[in-house]
């Protein structure tokens, strides 16, 4: 049996928006497909709304992305944050980035 060593970079972005002036669940799930279905078109990441499901006004999103280099997770959540806060009609209040490795 063979046995291969590999290297596996888990990243993790988690961002917390406020959508200011929204009155609806309705209203704040358009604007969270949209950010989701975007984030995964143009970076081909994991992404879902992982917290305050029933809060009209706040919008917690975890994305997730796999590569063998740190250096390429840390620029695909990079890029993936920059997008999100420029497409994104909503502010953003907090921001938190982790990245793991198979190796630690």
């Amino acid at each position: 049996m063979f046995w291969y060593l590999y290297t596996m970079i888990i990243g993790v972005l988690s961002l917390e928006f406020r959508l200011h002036g929204n009155d609806s669940l309705k209203g704040k799930r358009k604007v969270v497909q949209s950010l989701k279905t975007k984030a995964r078109n143009k970076f081909n990441v994991a992404i879902s709304e992982v917290d305050a499901l029933d809060v009209h006004e706040k919008i917690v999103l975890a994305a997730v992305t796999v590569a063998n280099d740190t250096n390429k997770v840390e620029s695909r959540l990079a890029k993936l944050l920059g997008m999100l806060e420029d497409i994104a009609p909503a502010e953003l209040v907090n921001v938190e980035t982790e990245v793991f490795s198979n190796t630690d």
